[in-house]
């Protein structure tokens, strides 16, 4: 198997009140695990658009490479203002040509060669892009990793796409507001975030869980294993794409022969940098990135 690793759903422009950058987070992951020396590939679609063309220039220009399918749809914008503690707030548009992802032969090859595939509900909420994922995720290697980033946006998920994409996957991550909403959506009579976690490993057959907590930590919670890390203290100027990042830092690590605690302190501090950063994909200094692939 080749070290092909995709990001497969949204692909936008994050449109902040001071101009706009490249974002979505299937496609953030993909640029991050590149940048850790894997093949990242972003798949989603764009409309037959300027702010397309610009999408594709942009992606050429960070070197990620991409399967984007053009589309009569217009490519996606989120309104995305940031409070005075750098925590976005984001008005996605619908009907977009994220939403219509086709299935192709090219994906088809790339999946049969994916050594890990990184998913979440907000590009589900459409049959279309819904159907090509699940599509992709049928056709990767059985040693393959699939990672379910939940990243629950406004009302754009429902029980039964996050239990469809539990059952698919072998990683969770979740954040601190979404572990809330999933344990009511799912009846867990628990008001322990670890134990929470321990149920979805459970029910689900998941190898782990990953909950990020802000300013609060994160736990990488599996059958044996509790690990949890405090977040650095850093001067934050946007969280846009920190966990993206923090997915990406830890899933490369995982695939060097990381242990789970050197994966995860190096996902804090990838994704506390990230954090003092304007938008979601910065270029990540050369020292945070060695700890992944040096033994």
């Amino acid at each position: 198997m080749e070290n092909i690793i995709v990001g497969i759903g949204e692909i936008l422009w994050d449109v902040f009140p001071n101009g706009k950058v490249l974002g979505g987070a299937p496609a953030n992951f993909a640029y991050h695990v590149s940048q850790f020396g894997f093949d990242g590939y972003a798949l989603s679609a764009i409309g037959d658009d300027k702010l397309g063309n610009e999408i594709i220039e942009s992606l050429n220009n960070k070197k990620l490479k991409f399967q984007i399918a053009k589309t009569e749809y217009p490519t996606g914008t989120v309104q995305v203002t940031v409070d005075d503690k750098g925590i976005p707030q984001y008005e996605i548009c619908e009907n977009v040509a994220w939403d219509n992802i086709p299935f192709s032969s090219q994906m088809e090859t790339l999946a049969r060669k994916a050594k890990t595939v990184c998913f979440g509900s907000l590009a589900q909420r459409n049959s279309v892009s819904r159907n090509t994922i699940k599509h992709f995720l049928s056709l990767v290697p059985d040693d393959a990793l699939k990672v379910f980033d939940i990243n629950l946006r406004q009302h754009f998920f429902t029980k039964e796409i996050i239990e469809d994409s539990l059952n698919e996957c072998h990683i969770l991550k979740i954040n601190d507001d979404e572990i809330l909403v999933l344990n009511k959506l799912l009846k867990v009579d628990s008001a322990d975030e670890v134990e929470s976690c321990r149920f979805f490993i459970e029910k689900y057959n998941l190898k782990m869980v990953v909950l990020t907590k802000g300013t609060n930590g994160s736990y990488v919670v599996t059958k044996d294993i509790i690990s949890f890390k405090p977040t650095p203290v850093v001067h934050v100027v946007d969280t846009v794409g920190a966990g993206d990042s923090f997915t990406a830092a830890f899933i490369s690590s995982l695939l060097n022969g990381k242990s789970i605690e050197e994966a995860h302190s190096l996902a804090v501090e990838v994704s506390a940098y990230v954090c003092t950063q304007h938008g979601a994909m910065p270029v990540i200094p050369s020292e945070l990135l060695k700890p992944a692939v040096n033994v």
